[in-house]
């Protein structure tokens, strides 16, 4: 029995491959705005406590809020940058 495979299973694992990166995709950007709305959410939480007069506070917490949303953002742009780069892999074999 041959155990090679066949270029329509090559092109069914592609897709496969090319659907979960895509899964992964959404899951990252729900995650990176869900994480930006909060830490929006934090951010004004520090604002009001620095026009409080609570200086510390305020800065741990707007610093907080401001560092997650970076790193939530950059989450996002990596997936945006893994499937640009399958796509050109995919169009290149075409």
């Amino acid at each position: 029995m041959n155990n090679k495979p066949t270029p329509n299973s090559h092109s069914i694992i592609e897709l496969s491959i090319a659907q979960e990166r895509l899964r992964q995709a959404r899951y990252s950007f729900n995650l990176a705005l869900t994480a930006t709305a909060l830490s929006a959410c934090i951010g004004l939480v520090g604002a009001g406590l620095l026009l409080l007069g609570k200086v510390r506070e305020g800065t741990v917490t707007a610093a907080g809020g401001m560092a997650a949303s970076v790193r939530c953002v950059q989450l996002a742009k990596d997936t945006n940058d893994r499937l640009d780069k399958i796509l050109a892999e995919l169009d290149d074999e075409t």
